[in-house]
C-alpha cells in the first residue's frame, strides 16, 4: 500500500514539469528526455491506458473518482520513492499535483495523500502556460475547468512553498531551453 511507500523525506534535485491539461507537459518531458535527462512519466494518463487495455472505458475508469485518483497517486508515491534524490530528474507532475485534483473533483484529501505531500522535496516547479486546448480520449476537460485546474496547481505548489518558474508559451524547444536556463 502506499502508506509504506512513502519514505523521501529530504532534499532533492527534482524538478516539476506541471500545468493543466494541455499545457506542453509531455512534450517538454519527452524533449528532455531525448537530451540526455532523467524524466517520469504521468500516471495519469498511463492508469487511464493501461486499464483501457484491459478492456474498461474512460466513463468507467473515471466513474469513481476517489479509486482513480488513489491509484494515480500511489503510482506517484512509488515512483518518486524509487528516484536517488541526489540525481537530476523531471517529473511529469509530482504527488502535490494530486491535491490540485482532490481540490477540483471535490474530494477530501486522504491521509495517505496528506502525509505524502509533508514528505515531498522539490527544487523547483516549472508551471507551463497553458496552450490552447486538445482533447483527446483521456483529455476530456473543457476550457473552464483546464483554467482551474491550472489556477488550483499554482496554489497548491504556491501554499507548499516550492520555487515556481512560470514557463510562457513559445515553442515547445525554446520552452525547454528556458527551463534549463532556469535549473
Amino acid at each position: 500500500m502506499a502508506e509504506a511507500l512513502i519514505k523521501n523525506s529530504g532534499k532533492t534535485n527534482w524538478y516539476v514539469i506541471t500545468g493543466g491539461p494541455s499545457s506542453g507537459k509531455t512534450t517538454l518531458v519527452n524533449i528532455l528526455k531525448e537530451r540526455g535527462y532523467r524524466t517520469t512519466i504521468e500516471h495519469a494518463r498511463h492508469y487511464l491506458q493501461t486499464k483501457q487495455e484491459e478492456g474498461m472505458s474512460i466513463a468507467e475508469i473515471r466513474g469513481n473518482k476517489k479509486l482513480f485518483q488513489l491509484k494515480v497517486l500511489e503510482m506517484q508515491i512509488e515512483q518518486e520513492n524509487a528516484l536517488k534524490a541526489e540525481e537530476v530528474v523531471f517529473l511529469d507532475r509530482a504527488i502535490p499535483d494530486a491535491l490540485a485534483y482532490y481540490r477540483f473533483l471535490d474530494l477530501e484529501p486522504d491521509r495517505i495523500l496528506m502525509e505524502a505531500i509533508t514528505m515531498v522535496s522539490y527544487r523547483k516547479v516549472f508551471l507551463l502556460d497553458l496552450l490552447p486546448l486538445k482533447n483527446d480520449h483521456i483529455r476530456t476537460e473543457n476550457s473552464g475547468e483546464q483554467q482551474r485546474i491550472q489556477n488550483l496547481l499554482e496554489e497548491v505548489y504556491t501554499s507548499l512553498h516550492f520555487p515556481i518558474i512560470k514557463v510562457p508559451v513559445m515553442s515547445p524547444h525554446d520552452r525547454v531551453d528556458f527551463i534549463l536556463e532556469h535549473v
